[in-house]
């Protein structure tokens, strides 16, 4: 299933998916993959459980903008491709050219460099990157900001697909209209807590703001 983390800007959503993946600390509670507790502040415990994070800012933390296109797809799985501690650019191409035909990503080669996509290009390469770690469970921040109509159409395809092929996708958007039309489950978030746990058929704009905005019990 698609379940999106809904809230007002600043009431803690990104910081929800950025602990469970690793990266930020919690105070208390904890996180599990499916029964078996991952260890926290670990992004590498979190990635061989089958985790995977697109964040927030792909200029800044999703993508190596001065490397090519063929470096950041395989980013996260160089230990893999590399035969006894090797890694041969056919390798690297060959990981990368099916990850990017997949995604239709738009560019003259494999090493035209990531800072020169477009921000929807840029995007199609990022998730790529984590999809090619075979992941359980894709954290996606913001996947369709700052993108065109087109390829943002394309991105909730790609995301719909991955759900139905048994991925399970958390949903980090801060518009309303991407949320209720994506996700079969909304939690909703307000100042670090969450208030609502709402299916389909009950989440309504009226319904996501009224959690949003006041303090309820944390589900």
């Amino acid at each position: 299933e698609i379940v999106a983390l809904a809230g007002l800007v600043g009431a803690g959503r990104s910081e929800i998916a950025r602990a469970a993946f690793g990266v930020d600390p919690y105070d208390s509670g904890t996180v599990s993959v499916d029964g078996e507790r991952l260890p926290p502040g670990s992004p590498t415990a979190a990635m061989r459980r089958g985790l995977a994070l697109v964040p927030e800012d792909r200029r800044k933390q999703g993508a190596v903008l001065e490397s090519g296109i063929a470096r950041n797809i395989t980013l996260a799985i160089r230990d893999r491709l590399a035969r006894r501690g090797v890694l041969t650019s056919a390798a690297e191409n060959d990981s990368a050219r099916t990850w990017a035909s997949r995604f239709e990503v738009r560019a003259p080669a494999l090493d035209t460099l990531a800072g020169t996509l477009s921000g929807g290009n840029q995007q199609k390469v990022v998730i790529a990157k984590w999809l090619a770690t075979e992941p359980r469970v894709l954290i996606v921040d913001e996947p369709t900001r700052g993108i065109d109509v087109g390829t943002k159409a394309e991105v909730h395809r790609l995301l719909s697909d991955l759900a139905g092929q048994g991925i399970a996708i958390l949903m980090i958007s801060s518009e309303l209209p991407e949320v209720l039309g994506m996700a079969d489950r909304v939690l909703v978030v307000h100042e670090g807590r969450i208030t609502a746990d709402l299916p389909r058929d009950e989440a309504t704009p009226e319904s996501v703001m009224h959690a949003a905005t006041h303090e309820g019990k944390a589900a």
